[in-house]
């Protein structure tokens, strides 16, 4: 079977550094911080008091008010995101077949906010279980898609991707097989979180996993430096419309880049923490490499998961050394969540715009926050610190790993005619 190429037409983001694109990438290349005192709750006795929340934002300006209250955050970043990738891509009822376009999203928590409220509210209340009918149909996580879907009446393939923090590239990795497979045309996908929450804080708080650098938020998410101390909780949506190059094509679409393969691991070692040489790691971009029928000495830039934990950024990091072995000196390599914090089920969605970006405009966004050495990685790597760097880029890896010992890895290249 004739596998068919899969291109990417369209793009949409909501982050904590920028409510669309242009926004977003102006940000990513300026080496902007999106952490900042959280908002969002009182904070007096929590333990982080910062977060990546999203910024200037008033859902009116986007959603009927009336509409948006049926509608945890999660899914409202979704209908956003999405609709600036659609608009993006110039996808119409006119130049599409509705069956043959699909959505498939992601997001590893999904309405946890609305979760925490309905709770609570029962908690203070007689013990009468009073709630509101919307709960459940806000809370679950495949209701994202699901809401995209209806709201511009595509029937094709529709459901949630849940892998932790590597959500989001599962669900592009299940989109690109579906359109290569030729079962669609056409899906959205990308992924979204709205973890900002007293149970989302206090969860990962407790598991030692958030740095607690108070006294400076905006330079706490500090990926491969020696005095990182975990990650920073971010909030937001990318997406990203998929296509079949023909049909693409057929319709005179603007083309970003072509999707090359998608790899698929599972460290099987812990809840939580990676191995410590990275093995699955290897496993996931050696499977890429192979899906997309590239040599490692090919590859010119990857977007690492880079979360700024302790032990996660070090295992990645000897994994690439393990795959690239002598190449890894020349590959541009960082990580965006230094900018953005830790988007969990969003992040596959909004890094693999910024490789994307990075591709088309020929710059990697820096790893920012970057003062200390860590002896404990190899000196020789182009870790991108502090500065954006222009490069040519014509294939980039964008990786993402989730508790539970997820991993996905995606792997863009500029397209050949």
């Amino acid at each position: 079977m004739q596998l068919k190429r899969v291109v990417v037409t369209g793009l949409g983001a909501l982050t904590p550094i920028g409510n669309n694109i242009k926004e977003y990438w102006d940000a990513l290349i300026s080496g902007k911080s999106g952490a900042a005192p959280i908002t969002y709750y009182d904070t007096e006795k929590h333990k982080t008091k910062f977060a990546c929340e999203i910024k200037n934002f008033k859902i009116e300006d986007y959603i009927d008010r009336k509409e948006a209250r049926r509608l945890d955050k999660f899914s409202q970043y979704a209908i956003i995101a999405s609709d600036e990738a659609i608009k993006d891509a110039g996808i119409t009822p006119g130049n599409i077949n509705k069956h043959r376009v699909g959505v498939i999203w992601g997001a590893g928590i999904g309405g946890l906010e609305t979760f925490q409220e309905e709770v609570l509210s029962y908690a203070a209340g007689d013990g009468t279980p009073r709630f509101n009918p919307f709960f459940i149909p806000k809370m679950i996580a495949d209701i994202a898609p699901a809401h995209i879907s209806m709201r511009n009446g595509f029937m094709g393939p529709n459901y949630t991707t849940v892998s932790a923090c590597a959500s989001s590239a599962n669900a592009m990795i299940d989109a690109f097989n579906y359109i290569r497979l030729g079962m669609c045309d056409v899906i959205i996908s990308g992924g979204s979180e709205a973890a900002v929450t007293i149970a989302g804080m206090g969860g990962f708080n407790s598991m030692h996993a958030l740095s607690t650098r108070n006294d400076s938020p905006e330079t706490a998410s500090r990926p491969f430096d020696a005095t990182r101390d975990g990650f920073v909780l971010g909030e937001g949506a990318g997406a990203l419309v998929l296509e079949e190059y023909e049909h693409a094509k057929a319709r005179g679409a603007k083309i970003y880049c072509e999707i090359g393969g998608g790899g698929m691991s599972s460290d099987a070692y812990h809840l939580t923490a990676p191995h410590p040489e990275g093995l699955g790691v290897i496993a996931v971009m050696e499977n890429c490499l192979r899906d997309a029928g590239m040599n490692p000495e090919e590859v010119d830039h990857i977007n690492t998961h880079g979360t700024s934990t302790p032990l996660g950024d070090v295992a990645e990091l000897k994994a690439i050394s393990a795959v690239f072995g002598d190449h890894a000196k020349n590959i541009n390599i960082n990580s965006t969540k230094s900018m953005t914090g830790h988007l969990l089920g969003a992040a596959g969605g909004i890094e693999a715009i910024a490789s994307i970006l990075a591709i088309n405009n020929g710059i990697i966004p820096p790893t920012i926050n970057h003062t200390t050495v860590d002896e404990n990685i190899n000196s020789e790597l182009n870790l991108t610190l502090n500065t954006a760097q222009k490069r040519d880029i014509k294939v980039a890896m964008s990786n993402t790993f989730g508790f539970g010992g997820h991993n996905a890895c995606v792997l863009f290249k500029k397209l050949e005619a």
